[in-house]
């Protein structure tokens, strides 16, 4: 994990951007009105906020940057000798503590102006004090402008530095330059390191991450290394130096034994033996490298002893070992970044001689004899020498292998190839290249679209939704027509159910009025019931009213008669169509009849008006019990043209049924003066009108 982000550091302004920020600060977050005549208590404080404020804002912005700043003493020896290599650790101490001494000034400056601000005597003595103030610590933050400067150039470098952790799995890799180190990075690992033909390709520390037995580990690519003094190695050899120094890593010294960098082998063991002192308590490597250009066997004997003499010194790095490792061939390995062999063997070795070197160092470390002691390894003792290999039944075996065969039948398809060969070769099988079409229908797949039709490209006029379009349409298609048929069956309905006025059965809770009843009222009235109460009786069958099926007679009141019992389809049909006509058809000789006629003109006018009164009549029945006893009290607002003012208007719309109820009780008045009992006023009419037409048509002819 790393344990340092140099990337978070807040970024350094300048010391005029410096100034810029506070002061705008101060004038949006204080108060900025101030009349001369406030109290001078009050003037004093108003100045005295702005400055504390000011001094504030300052001292939080030096605070942040103090603190973000990695110290030299208290990071990792690794990044400490890091930043002294790269920053000169002196200048860098330099600049942190001329921010803390102006921090410091700052806060001397706000505290005696704001002494002299309580002693303040006039708005203008505390405005010039308040002035000098703020401009004394701006003037402490120019002279540190160059300070500021110089560590936001160190905060942008620190940000482009590698993030690397000194306590993980870490491999280094050095030698001299133009080696293959960096080669060798970008084959393990994900990094894309610059490789070019010449020396100092590489400037600084490079990281990439491999893994190896379920862990990560660290590869770190270090620029090239001279042979030469201390003292005159450079800033970009000094990293490489500080990698080697403070790193617990397995190191990999890169030899080139074909001599293309420049060096000749002789030089890189004198480079070997000058920093050998820095792989001490490390896993060390002798990777000869560039075996392609020159094999290790091809080398000349002194090259070769030099060669012994570094694997001799790369022995007694082995921890634990005395000197003597166990395994010469883990020492030195040869490899080609060119061609990539041995790349992976360098690698699993250096991972595993660190991972033995970690294991081994915890092991003797006082922690795990605290953690050893809560576990036990069971090992499990054979009760004899017999082997017994698992037992798999023959059936499951038949089963696997027939399953593993229809699997590669399966798998194992026929090719164009195959197809042309069985269907006559080829010029004589012709492919098809539609037959791997995706469509609903597999029948599709052979239809011959026309591109041309009429002088119009056929495709410009193809909707790739009209299926579904076509869908939506059918299925709105099917609702209409379901629509209109409840529309039909409920006009067929409303036109069959005549509105015959019947007893409400709200108004015969106890059946008193029975047919029995009204036959013997008929009786003794001197009428024949039989009719009446047939029709009753079929009425009283159902719910349903049906339409008389039969009204195509001579004589308009007889049709009214015909009993429920004998109509047909076809008849209700042709009562439906007759009841919505305006008037039946007839033939031309009975029509020039009817019109020389003016008493038969006004006779059926005058049925068909009171066949709408009786229709009518059924609707009156709810409401006529309660205005029929208002009716006969109040007679005069039911005749005659209403006159101004405000009156009953619900009672005029049942002066016709009066006048019409008053003019049939004249001619029969026993009989209206019983179903009025029985049925009320509206559907008395009805019946007057069903029952004994000839006398009504009699009454209002005459």
């Amino acid at each position: 994990m790393v344990q340092y982000n140099f990337k978070k550091i807040t970024v350094v302004p300048t010391g005029k951007d410096f100034i810029d920020i506070i002061l705008s600060r101060t004038q949006r977050r204080t108060p900025t009105q101030v009349h001369k005549g406030y109290a001078i208590s009050r003037l004093r404080q108003f100045y005295m906020r702005k400055v504390k404020f000011t001094q504030q804002n300052f001292h939080d912005k030096l605070s942040t940057i103090i603190e973000e700043f990695p110290r030299l003493d208290d990071i990792h020896p690794f990044y400490g000798d890091l930043l002294h290599v790269l920053y000169n650790k002196d200048h860098y101490k330099l600049a942190l503590g001329q921010i803390n001494t102006a921090r410091n000034l700052i806060g001397k400056i706000a505290k005696d102006y704001v002494k002299l601000l309580k002693y303040g005597d006039s708005l203008y003595r505390c405005k010039s004090l308040k002035v000098a103030a703020l401009g004394r610590m701006c003037t402490v933050i120019k002279r540190v402008s160059p300070s500021l400067a110089y560590l936001e150039q160190i905060r942008q470098h620190m940000a482009r530095l590698p993030s690397i952790d000194p306590n993980t799995r870490t491999i280094l890799i050095c030698g001299y330059p133009n080696v293959g180190k960096s080669s060798f990075i970008n084959k393990i690992t994900r990094a894309d390191v610059d490789v070019q033909p010449y020396a100092f390709t590489t400037k600084s520390l490079f990281v990439g991450h491999t893994d190896y037995k379920y862990l990560r580990y660290q590869v770190i690519d270090t620029p090239g290394i001279l042979d030469r003094p201390f003292e005159d190695r450079n800033i970009i050899e000094m990293c490489s130096i500080t990698a080697l120094a403070h790193l617990r890593a397995a190191v990999l010294f890169f030899l080139d034994i074909s001599g293309s960098c420049g060096y000749s082998i002789a030089q890189q063991a004198a480079l070997f033996h000058s920093i050998k002192s820095l792989f001490m308590n490390k896993p060390l490597i002798i990777v000869c490298n560039k075996t392609d250009l020159q094999p290790l066997e091809g080398i000349s004997e002194e090259d070769m002893k030099l060669v012994t003499e570094m694997k001799a010194e790369a022995m007694k790095t082995v921890i634990g070992q005395g000197g003597e490792p166990t395994d010469d061939n883990s020492v030195l390995l040869t490899m080609s970044t060119l061609t990539e062999e041995g790349v992976i063997s360098v690698k699993n070795a250096a991972c595993e001689r660190l991972l033995n070197q970690r294991v081994e160092l915890k092991m003797k470390s006082k922690k795990l004899n605290d953690c050893l002691n809560r576990f036990h390894v069971a090992m499990p003792k054979p009760r004899d020498q017999k082997e017994r290999p698992p037992c798999i039944p023959q059936a499951v075996l038949e089963a696997k292998a027939k399953k593993a065969e229809e699997t590669a039948e399966k798998e194992k398809r026929k090719l164009e190839r195959d197809l042309e060969n069985e269907n006559g070769g080829a010029g004589v099988y012709s492919a098809s290249l539609k037959k791997h079409y995706i469509l609903a229908d597999d029948e599709w797949k052979e239809d011959v679209m026309p591109e041309i039709l009429d002088g119009h490209n056929v495709y410009d006029f193809i909707d790739p939704d009209i299926l579904m379009r076509l869908e939506e349409l059918e299925r709105e298609e099917e609702i209409r027509k379901k629509k209109s048929l409840l529309i039909q069956q409920h006009r067929i309905k409303k036109s069959t159910a005549e509105s015959r006025p019947t007893v409400p059965r709200k108004f015969d809770k106890d059946k008193k009025f029975t047919t029995e009843r009204m036959g013997r009222q008929l009786s003794t009235l001197g009428l024949d019931p039989t009719m009446a109460i047939n029709r009753a009786r079929s009425k009283s069958r159902g719910r349903k009213r049906e339409r008389s099926p039969d009204r195509s007679g001579n004589d308009g009141l007889d049709s009214m008669e015909v009993d429920g019992d004998q109509q047909n389809k076809k008849l209700r049909l042709r009562s439906r169509s007759a009841s919505r006509s305006r008037s039946k058809s007839r033939p031309p000789g009975e029509c020039v009849q009817e019109r020389a006629s003016k008493t038969l003109l006004r006779r059926r006018r005058l049925l068909k008006w009171l066949r709408v009164l009786a229709r009518r009549g059924t609707r009156m029945l709810a409401e006529e019990r309660q205005t029929e006893s208002f009716l006969l009290s109040n007679l005069n607002t039911c005749s005659g043209k209403r006159s101004t003012g405000k009156t009953d208007r619900q009672l005029i719309t049942y002066a016709p049924y009066w006048t019409l109820y008053l003019k049939i009780h004249q001619g029969i008045p026993s009989f209206m003066d019983s179903y009025t009992t029985a049925c009320g006023m509206g559907s008395c009419i009805g019946y007057a009108v069903q029952l004994q037409p000839a006398i009504v048509e009699n009454l209002f002819i005459d």
